[in-house]
Order: C-alpha cells, then structure tokens, then sequence
C-alpha cells in the first residue's frame, strides 16, 4: 500500500516516464520471447538480428504509443476509451512491423518474428494497464473483500433486475451470483457480464454459490405469478427481499439498504382493481371530509385516500395526541396533493356530543368516515362496558350529530366480526349497525347512512402480523390460537379505498360487504412469515430448525371462522369487489329502548344486566361461556379497568 500511495502521488511527467520506461522494457522482452517461440532457444539479446528486430520494435513502438494516446490517460481510472486507443495504437503497430519484417524482409530476422512480436506486445501492454488498473486503484482489495460478502440472485433479467444488478455492483454490499427469469429465450444468455439460469436450477444455484438471499425484479409481474416464486423461494430456505419503486432506480436514488423485506402482504395481496373514478371522488372531491380515528390502522389510511382525490378541508378527528400530530405530520409532508387541501388536526371524543357537534357546525361537514372504535378482541373482552361506551355510544353521537348538522353522507366502518358474534367487540359493532339501520329508516332525504363490513387488514395495529413478525425477530416460538383457524385478509389501501366507493353507493341503511378473497389458515400464515425471513419452521420434519410454531389456545371471544354475512346470498354491485347485504334491521323503537338499557346498565356499572341486555337486542350473539365471564372475579377485581 506504501508504493501504491508513492506511485499516485509521483508528478504526471514521472508517471509518464515510467510508463514510456514499461513500454520499451516490453518492446524488447516480447522481440526475446518472439525469437525463443520460433527458434526454441533462447538467443543472446546482444546478437545483431535480435537487436535488430529490438531497436525497431521500439523506434515503431513509442512514437505510435505517443501518438495514440496511451500516456495521457490516468490508468487506475482507464476505462473504455484507453481500451480504444491501445487497440488502435497496436493495429497501427502490427501492419508496420509486419510490413517490415514478414512482407519485406530482415536479414538474419525470421519472418514470423513479424506477427509473434506484436501479437506478444499487445498481451504485454494491455495486461500492464489491467494490472495498473486493478493495483492502483485498490481494485484488488475490493475483490478479495467480495469473497467475504453475502452472495444472492437476482429473480428477473429484465430492465429492472439489470438496473439492480448495477446498483448492487457499486454499492459493494453483496455479490450478484446470476439472474434467474422465466423466460426460456434468455436462458443461457449472460446479462452485465452475469449468467440467467432458468427457475428449476434454483436449488442447484443456491446450494453451489452458498446464496442465502433472493432478489425480486419482477414489478410488472401479476400477483399470481409472485406468490407462485416467492412461495418457491422461501421453500429453498431463501430470504426474500424486493425491489422499491423503478423510479427510484432509474434515477439513481436507490441504494441497496433501499431494498425490502417480501411482506405477507406479497403473498396474500391480490392484482389490485383499478377504482371507478366516480365513487371515490363522488363523496370526497370539492368537500369537507371528517374522518373519525384518524390515527388509526383504517383511519389513516382513509386519509391517505382521501387527500389525494383533493377534498375542499380534511378534518383529522382523534382523541389520541401522538397518534393525530403523526399522520398530520404525514400528510402535510409526504403528500402533494396535501398542499390544495386544508387539513385540521382535531384532538376530540367521539363521546362527546358537544365536541361532535362543534367540529361538524364550524366547518360545515359534509362527509364522515366513522373509524373510530376499540377493535382488539382480548382487549375488549376483559373491559366489555369501556367496550360497549366507546363503540356503541361513540357511534351513536357521531352519527346523531352528523344527522342534526346536515352531514349528507356516513359511512360506518364495521367489521365481519359484528356477525354471529361470539366476542364483545363484535356484539358492539353489531349494535352500530343496527343504530345506523334504525337512523336510516326514520330519515326522509336527510343524512345516507351506510356501514362497510370487511375481515382482517393486513398489518394493522393489533393485528397477527405484527405480532408474528416480533415473535420471529425474538427468536420465537410464533404463537397460533388454535390450528384449524382461518381469517380473511386484505391490505389497508385497498379495504379502504373500497370502503369510499361503497360509501359513494349507499342509498341509505346500506350493508356493503367487500370480497376479502379466500380465508387465510393462520398456522399456514406463521410457518409462510417464517420462511419468508429464510428461517426454517421447527417441527417433527425439521427438529433442528430456528423458529418453533406454537398452539397456545383459543383467546376469550375468539371464533375459528369468521362470516361476512348474517343472512341470504349478498347482491352484486357495480364494482366487482363490492357486494350489497340483504340485513334485517331492529325496529326504531325496541332499539331505542335497548339503548337506554344500555346506558342504565352502563352508569350502574351492571356488567351482568347489560350482557343480558346485548343478548337481547342481539340474538345472534354467543359469548363464548367458560373463556370469559362478564362477571368480575373476586381474584381479579384489583386488575380490571
């Protein structure tokens, strides 16, 4: 390293002098060479026709060299263009040396020294910028430091795994041992000095070069065809990671930390529909939206929605303070659509009637989204009457309010869990259905009420996924309730843009229901997210492996399937993801007088009465006897809320 820095920091001339020295130096020791290949013995280079062919390898030589370029470049930088000039430099050469000495003829010179010297000299010169090149430049170093970093494959030799490979290739971070593609034509081919292997040698591939990672480059890949290899992938024991956005690549931004984690969402996420441009703006574009919850899971991502089809004012309704200034913050700094939108963070109670009605007066609501809501199963079992106050009378305010400030539309998020509940929570969503039913039937051209109904969201907070996901970066064991259930699932951008355009659909007391696709079994769903992080799942097959999937039982209030419907076949809409529910609502009165119940059982603090009073007004509810009792146990008074 000492005479690598001596080297680089010589003045330019003595750079020069040393390699017009290097160049002589080869001009007279591939003439020796030329004569050993075609004599078989070495001559002495004091002999007339070897110095001879010497002197006039260097007169020819060094002038050409000179001429051409070949000391102007800086060669620990060389690339292409000093390729060129040797080239071109060592073409002129050969045709005079050859015209020389094979086509005119030294006495004493064999001919075919004429087409051996310059055939040597160019192997000579290119190999001493090479050499330079990888030895200055600390090339060397960086090679050998190769042989230690992760090596992976790149899924799709398209533009987008060639752009990657690029970008991988400077960033030295990982070694890309080759391309795999589907398409056969490509099969063989070397793509940026890398081979493309079809998917079958997978396997081979990864156990020859010791790949332990694979790389998607497959963006216009439908989601079939990514969870088919993804699905693949993570059955070799691979860690998958995929590419961020092309546009990130194509304009340099990328950098290979940018690179993310495949998520469960790669698997279970379908090709999105696009949205039908009347729906989602009917409701939105031009009007003041509110949205209750709206640092929620739904919440915020309604907002998201929503900002970008530009409403006149976005009122951000929530009660929790971090959660509010977090997707302000959002909003207002991610989202250029933000910058037409006049956005209002409000921190407020959907409780809270006043409040309620004060946000809707002040800035003439036009829209609601009501998300809001205690959505965790366990939570609100253990606290069934906080349960009941925040979902059902939160609700039932809200939606009071809207109606006495002429809000035209409200839109419910409800939940599959509001049918056959066996669990608090869907009990509660339930009841707001049925307010929302009763509040409809008595209007007459005054607020729509609509309610959306839709399973699990993938990634939301409180939700299996970020759970599993923890438990697998602890080290395990992956917990599982029970090993027959299944849940539906769908990603939060797309439940809520479907929730807008149901809303826009709503003619009033409308249950919408969305496809959520097929059920999920949510063993299925633990051992897939362990592979996915190129773990293997510790079982009878494999006692050796890294994470344990553990069954630990049911949950209080937890079924093993969940229904979107309560009754009949649900109609279709005019988008293929919505349908329309034929739901049978409660007479306005009996619910009138099972809310007040509720309220009385509620201010008593009647926990008994006011599940007797649910079981009532809801029929279809079936706790769940001997995995939670609503009466408090003397050995646990001092931990209830």
């Amino acid at each position: 390293m000492k005479l690598q820095t001596v080297l680089v920091d010589l003045p330019r001339w003595q750079k020069r002098v040393i390699a017009l020295a290097c160049d002589i130096a080869l001009c007279i020791i591939c003439v020796w060479l030329a004569f050993y290949l075609r004599m078989g013995v070495f001559y002495s280079a004091l002999r007339t026709d070897v110095l001879i062919a010497m002197g006039a390898s260097v007169v020819i030589a060094i002038p050409i060299f000179i001429f051409c370029g070949l000391y102007r470049a800086v060669y620990r930088y060389a690339g292409f263009a000093a390729t060129v000039a040797i080239v071109r430099a060592m073409l002129m050469y050969t045709l005079i040396y050859a015209a020389i000495f094979l086509v005119l003829g030294v006495k004493g010179v064999p001919r075919t020294i004429g087409l051996i010297q310059p055939a040597l000299l160019l192997v000579g010169v290119g190999a001493s910028r090479m050499f330079a090149r990888f030895w200055l430049s600390g090339e060397y170093l960086m090679q050998l430091g190769n042989a230690n970093l992760p090596r992976v494959i790149i899924y799709g030799a398209g533009e987008a795994g060639r752009q990657l490979a690029v970008v991988i290739g400077e960033a030295h971070q990982m070694v890309v041992a080759g391309f795999v593609d589907d398409d056969p034509k490509k099969h063989g081919l070397f793509i940026s000095g890398l081979r493309v292997y079809p998917p079958e040698k997978l396997q081979l591939i990864a156990r020859k070069f010791g790949i332990k990672e694979a790389l998607l480059a497959i963006p216009s890949a439908p989601s079939v065809r990514r969870k088919e290899i993804i699905a693949k992938l993570t059955d070799l024991h691979l860690n998958v990671r995929t590419i961020p956005a092309m546009a990130e690549i194509a304009t340099g931004q990328v950098k290979v930390s940018s690179l993310k984690q495949v998520s469960i969402e790669d698997l279970l996420g379908r090709d999105p529909v696009e949205p039908i441009p009347e729906l989602i703006q009917k409701t939105i574009t031009g009007k003041t939206v509110m949205v209750t919850g709206a640092g929620g899971s739904i919440g915020s991502e309604l907002c998201r929605q929503i900002v970008q089809q530009k409403p006149k004012v976005l009122l951000l309704v929530e009660r929790t303070e971090f959660a509010l200034y977090s997707i302000h913050l959002e909003l207002t700094e991610k989202f250029a659509a933000a910058k037409d939108v006049k956005i209002y963070p409000l921190l407020a109670d959907v409780k809270d009637a006043a409040r309620m009605r004060e946000i809707m007066t002040t800035w003439k609501v036009q829209t609601v989204y009501h998300a809001a809501a205690y959505k965790h199963v366990p939570m609100v079992e253990r606290n069934p009457m906080e349960g009941i106050e925040n979902n059902v009378f939160g609700t039932l305010t809200v939606a009071l309010a809207a109606r006495e400030c002429g809000v035209e539309r409200f839109t419910l998020i409800s939940t599959d869990k509001a049918v056959r509940p066996t669990n608090v929570m869907g009990a509660s969503k339930r009841l707001c259905e049925l307010i929302l039913q009763a509040m409809a039937a008595g209007m007459n051209g005054g607020t729509i009420y609509t309610m959306v109904r839709f399973g699990n969201v993938l990634g939301s907070s409180g939700s299996v996924v970020p759970r599993f996901r923890k438990q697998i970066v602890d080290g395990g064991p992956v917990t599982v309730t029970h090993s027959e259930i299944t849940r539906y699932f769908m990603t939060i951008p797309e439940a809520s843009q479907l929730v807008i355009q149901a809303g826009s659909m709503g003619t009033g007391g409308d249950v919408f229901l969305l496809d959520m696709g097929e059920p999920v079994k949510i063993l299925e769903l633990a051992k897939r997210m362990v592979r996915l992080s190129g773990l293997t799942v510790r079982d009878e097959k494999h006692p050796n492996g890294d994470i344990e999937v553990k069954v630990t039982g049911l949950r209080p209030g937890e079924k093993l399937y969940e229904e979107l419907l309560v009754a009949g076949d649900p109609s279709p809409t005019q988008h293929p993801r919505i349908f329309y529910a034929k739901e049978v609502a409660k007479p306005r009165e009996d619910l009138l007088e099972v809310l007040k119940q509720l309220r009385t059982m509620l201010d008593a603090r009647d926990r008994k009465g006011l599940r007797e009073t649910i079981l009532q007004c809801v029929p279809e509810y079936q706790p769940k006897d001997g995995i939670m009792d609503w009466v408090v146990l003397e050995s646990e008074a001092e931990g209830e809320i």
